[in-house]
């Protein structure tokens, strides 16, 4: 929980508590889990309202979230820089009911790191009644197998309420913080490990992670103990939050009383602070101080190192005071340092944040924090920091309080002191006063000498020294021996040399430092150097070829491991899905079923994948109003229909209607359709289409009848039954049907 304090600040208790609220309509792209998730900070307060990090491809989320009316900024984060891209369309939509959508973009287009939009959010009320459930953060701190991890919340009946995990797709110690709704009741939480050394990662040369759920700003489950084996099981009570008792006393800061616990004043407020100096020892003590002045500000400096000299890639240091946060990061080379003004005293906290693809070269960065009192945050290069770990530290600009400054004060004096602030006796001429010595003034005739009140510049008359001519230290102007001769030493006397002899007093060969690693086990062993410089590097086995697909940056020593880059398209979820690539080109095509037949009766253009639904074409006629309408065609010829003109002759007989010739001809003699199609029917057909010359033959009125013949053209009687075909002197048949009756 601790170390999840910048990840997701607290969010409300009870859902809804606020006077708005948004919801979240998000759709992330293929490469989320590694690259994408977004957060909305509100700008009043700096606090963080909202954090999500999606841990599979094209995930969706939809979850309604409540927050205090206000400007907020909303941030889409991607690790890699091309925005949120891949073969299926990413989507971000925020609103509510009274504003509608804040953020639309369907899809998310454009590359970016990190977009940032500023939104204002307006009081609107919740949608229908508070959710009667208690709000819970569950707060997982990874070790560096995130991959191993999972953790569920089971009611009473052994219901699944919450589950997470594993993490597969998360930079190593990543906090997971996961904020929902539990309803009331007896609950337990399990943790579980697949490999069976729980959450602790220092048996392997790491960091212990750990774990706890909150509800109402009170941790219910502690989960301290890293080692846990495969699994550990916690029960609590999920319970609606309990306001705080009042705790009487002085809330105002500017008075002696202030009490930081109370919550209700109770007018005990009654000595005001007065700022000054309070230590009694300094010059500038004020006797009516009661409250020490701190300087409120200073300048501190802060120090990126690289191991290798090739920069943070991928890794980023943030630092905390107040609601204040920046970032800082190593472009390039082994080190970089930055100034920042930070308050005092007060708290101030580093985290550093490591992407997945960097968190193999984030053991290569450390940093140091210093200001006018030392060293108050570190992290050395030698002992890497673990990533989101939070490190702390206490600022401490001094007070204003100032040391006491004995001297004289006179800038005219010959011991004048130019920061005294406290008065010491001055003097003004300096000179001898002691017999025993040369130049004692002894002559005081002409008053100058009376006002010497130092000695200075007195030599005395015997000179004490070494009187022997084969020492080391003979003195030719010494008149008496001090018995101090020193014999002659061979050495190096340069203290800058490795070889130097502090005892030596007479020159002799020096050796420089030669600084490197003395180490012979070492990558860097230098067999030439004398003094290690502690740059020893272990030997790191791996590729060592830039060229490679799994190059190793850390890697000294090749082990024959590189393997080449196989580029093409490594989403399962496309058409061209390659699975023996390892490195994305960008060419995945998504799929697109249908009929890909181009002679069949539903082909599709844009199918690349065929269905097995194509469609066979069958042209026929499809108007059920004509004579040969087919019933099973799919496409219609209407030039193939034929329509039935309901004439004696039968259909098509001696044409179809279609025939706009014949159509006409029947409309203006009826007889040629109700009787026969004689000579006149077929002259006057004639005449329609142009092919008649002549005058038009006239149907005779005084016909007679030549024959009567049945229908297999025997001779017949009038009266006889069934088809009987009449005869006529011109040349006309008519045809009658006779029944029984």
């Amino acid at each position: 929980m601790r170390k999840s304090i910048f990840t997701l600040l607290l969010l409300p208790t009870l859902l809804f508590s606020q006077d708005s609220w948004v919801r979240f309509q998000v759709t992330f792209d293929f490469y989320a889990p590694t690259e994408s998730n977004f957060f909305m900070v509100s700008n009043s307060y700096g606090d963080t309202s909202m954090y999500y990090q999606p841990t599979t491809p094209y995930e969706v989320l939809d979850t309604i979230l409540p927050v205090f009316s206000g400007d907020y900024t909303v941030s889409l984060r991607d690790n890699y820089g091309d925005g949120w891209t891949s073969s299926l369309p990413a989507s971000f939509i925020m609103g509510n009911s009274c504003q509608g959508n804040l953020i639309d973009w369907n899809p998310v287009v454009g590359s970016f790191f990190q977009r940032d939009t500023v939104i204002t959010v307006l009081p609107c009320p919740p949608p229908g009644p508070p959710t009667p459930c208690v709000q819970t953060i569950v707060s997982i701190n990874l070790d560096q197998y995130p991959e191993e991890t999972s953790w569920d919340i089971k009611d009473s009946l052994g219901n699944i309420l919450l589950s997470g995990g594993t993490y597969p797709n998360v930079p190593d110690y990543q906090p997971q913080v996961i904020v929902n709704c539990l309803p009331e009741g007896s609950m337990t939480f399990t943790i579980y490990d697949q490999y069976g050394d729980g959450l602790a990662g220092s048996l392997w040369g790491g960091q212990d992670g750990s774990y706890y759920v909150t509800q109402c700003g009170d941790t219910l489950v502690y989960g301290n103990v890293a080692n846990f084996g495969l699994d550990s099981t916690h029960a609590f009570i999920s319970d609606t939050c309990v306001p705080a008792p009042p705790v009487l006393g002085c809330i105002d800061y500017n008075y002696l009383e202030f009490d930081p616990l109370a919550n209700v004043s109770d007018s005990s407020c009654a000595t005001l602070k007065i700022y000054g100096c309070i230590d009694s020892t300094m010059f500038n003590y004020d006797s009516l101080a009661n409250s020490m002045e701190y300087i409120a500000q200073c300048s501190y400096e802060l120090v990126l190192y690289d191991l290798v000299g090739n920069g943070w890639v991928g890794t980023t240091l943030e630092i905390y005071q107040n609601n204040d946060t920046t970032a800082f990061a190593l472009d390039s080379g082994y080190s970089e340092t930055f100034y920042l003004d930070l308050y005092a005293p007060a708290d101030v906290s580093a985290m550093l944040f490591v992407s997945q693809q960097a968190q193999g070269t984030a053991l290569e960065c450390g940093f140091t924090l210093t200001g006018p009192e030392g060293i108050i945050i570190e992290v050395p290069v030698a002992t890497p920091g673990v990533a989101f770990t939070l490190y702390q530290g206490f600022t401490d600009c001094g007070t204003t309080c100032e040391e006491k400054v004995y001297g004289c004060m006179d800038s005219i004096a010959y011991n004048y002191v130019d920061t005294a602030n406290i008065s010491e006796p001055c003097y003004y001429f300096p000179g001898c006063i002691f017999p025993a010595y040369l130049e004692y003034h002894s002559d005081t005739t002409n008053g100058y000498y009376t006002d010497i009140n130092v000695q200075d510049s007195c030599i005395i008359i015997a000179v004490f020294g070494c009187m022997d001519s084969t020492a080391y230290n003979y003195d030719t102007t010494a008149n008496v021996d001090n018995g101090g001769c020193v014999d002659y030493i061979y050495g190096c006397m340069d203290g800058t040399m490795f070889n130097y002899n502090p005892l030596a007093t007479s020159p002799d060969t020096c050796v420089p430092f030669v600084y490197g690693c003395t180490d012979p086990t070492m990558f860097n062993y230098d067999q030439l150097a004398n003094s290690d410089n502690g740059s020893c590097i272990p030997f790191v086995y791996g590729c060592t070829d830039t060229t490679a697909f799994n190059y190793n940056p850390l890697a000294n020593a090749d082990n024959n491991s590189c393997i080449p880059y196989i580029y093409g398209c490594t989403d399962p979820s496309a058409l061209n899905y390659s699975p023996t690539a390892n490195t994305e080109d960008f060419s995945c095509i998504a799929y697109a079923y249908g009929c890909m037949d181009s002679l069949a009766l539903n082909y599709d253009s844009l199918a690349n994948t065929d269905n097995g639904a194509c469609i066979e074409v069958f042209v026929g006629c499809m108007d059920q109003a004509a004579y040969n309408y087919e019933p099973i065609a799919n496409t219609s010829d209407s030039t193939l229909c034929l329509y039935n003109a309901n004439c004696i002759g039968g259909p098509g007989n001696p044409y179809w209607l279609n025939d706009p010739c014949y159509a006409w001809v029947i409309l203006v003699d009826e007889y040629c359709c109700d009787n026969q199609w004689d000579l006149v029917c077929q002259a006057t057909y004639d005449y329609c289409n142009g092919t008649w010359v002549g005058p038009l033959p006239l149907r005779t009125s005084s016909r007679e009848l030549i024959s009567i013949t049945d229908i297999l053209g025997r001779p017949a009687k009038k009266n006889q039954t069934g088809v009987l075909f009449y005869r006529y002197n011109d040349n006309t048949i008519e045809r009658y049907f006779k029944n029984d009756k």
